[in-house]
């Protein structure tokens, strides 16, 4: 069963054998789940179709039986599927979706990797609400989304959640506005703002404070006693490099500390990658070190371990994302985006919208990360990162 998301596998698949055994089968689980939920909601699995077996699903993944029956038990939780004893597993009819008034389109780049939680937040409030649901997936490609879109507009939804393809590299706001403005019905942007257009833009959207999460991942590092503190950025890495970069220098900058960014513009992190940032983060006498990406954080810490360094009494790290931050050997101190509410938020935005006229809008809303506290950060031991700050300079985590 093969992952929709191009750009991210990709880079997944380089340095694997740096992933312990638990990190790998969590990977697998919900890449499966992603393509499972993929198959029902884009109806390559119509409503009411008969499932392939436990064994079919286990040989086409490559997953273990264990892993496929957890699957389908979150599938199941999830309202997709019913279990019919004697018979087998079938896509759930659903008949709130099929004959609800309202009929909603999502188009979001992939459901493998990143947008699972936010899928789940969106079917849960269009559930809630009778709502239709009908899905379609870019796959990261310029030409599917056109194409994607068409389609979703073709079978008469009435509004559209939607998480558009912008290149970090691309400046040109006034063709996003405009391309957003085009479609003929409501649209609330799911975790993509158009910030370079400032007060122009216009757009409804519920996104995530990339800002505020980095921000609050420097105050993490400085309560505990680090005074030297790194980035290690993937800038190829989406829309949500450039926020966090920004986060992270207005901390360093607010708190008086050093700051070092190591952000080469590389397709993927290989270990070879990441011994190279261990040397440079090393030879900055940083302490701390926020990392974009749990897998590229689990490198990270492989490498700095190859260095002989010690996690977190030599070297601490924080991860951005907390999609694998649990399982990782070490488990990873993660700035976790609010996923799963930020889905049902941008739901409600739309629905909203869809009921009534004279909504006062656009609304445009950010949701600031939670940071989760594991083992791979604890205070400082340094002689340099345990000098007391200044009073005013003191920042709760």
């Amino acid at each position: 069963m093969t992952s929709q998301n191009k750009a991210s596998g990709q880079g997944r698949a380089s340095g694997a054998h740096d992933l312990g055994g638990g990190e790998r089968r969590e990977l697998k689980y919900r890449r499966l789940v992603g393509e499972m939920r993929r198959r029902i909601l884009d109806t390559t699995w119509p409503p009411g179709a008969r499932l392939p077996t436990l064994r079919e699903i286990a040989a086409e993944s490559g997953c273990s039986l264990t892993t496929v029956r957890h699957a389908f038990d979150e599938l199941e939780e999830a309202g997709l599927i019913v279990r019919r004893q004697g018979s087998g597993t079938y896509v759930d009819e659903a008949p709130d979706r099929q004959l609800g008034r309202t009929v909603v389109g999502v188009l979001v780049p992939d459901t493998a990797a990143y947008f699972p939680p936010i899928l789940q937040g969106i079917e849960e409030v269009l559930a809630e609400n009778g709502a239709r649901l009908v899905y379609a997936s870019s796959q990261y490609d310029p030409a599917v989304e056109k194409e994607a879109l068409a389609g979703l507009l073709a079978a008469g939804i009435d509004g559209l959640l939607y998480t558009p393809l912008i290149e970090p590299s691309d400046g040109d706001v006034a063709k996003h506005l405009a391309r957003v403005a085009e479609i003929p019905v409501p649209v609330v942007l799911v975790e993509r703002r158009l910030s370079g257009a400032g007060p122009a833009d216009d757009t409804y959207h519920v996104c995530t404070d990339h800002e505020g999460g980095a921000y609050d991942a420097v105050r993490h590092l400085y309560a505990a006693g680090h005074r030297r503190i790194a980035l290690a950025v993937r800038r190829s890495l989406g829309p949500a490099a450039a926020p966090i970069e920004v986060g992270f220098g207005r901390a360093v900058s607010d708190l008086h500390v050093t700051g070092m960014v190591d952000g080469a513009p590389r397709e993927a992190w290989t270990p070879e990658r990441a011994d190279l940032a261990v040397q440079r983060i090393v030879r900055e006498g940083c302490t701390g070190v926020l990392c974009f990406g749990d897998r590229e954080a689990i490198l990270l810490i492989a490498a700095a371990r190859r260095a002989g360094l010690r996690i977190p009494e030599d070297l601490a790290v924080v991860s951005y994302d907390n999609e694998y931050a649990d399982v990782a050997e070490i488990p990873l101190t993660a700035v976790s985006p609010r996923k799963y509410q930020l889905g049902r938020m941008s739901a409600e935005m739309l629905l909203q919208r869809l009921r009534s006229d004279d909504v006062d809008g656009p609304q445009q809303v950010r949701l600031r990360p939670t940071l989760v506290v594991r083992r791979s950060s604890t205070p400082a031991h340094r002689e340099d990162a345990t000098a007391p700050a200044d009073d005013n300079q003191r920042t709760r985590p």
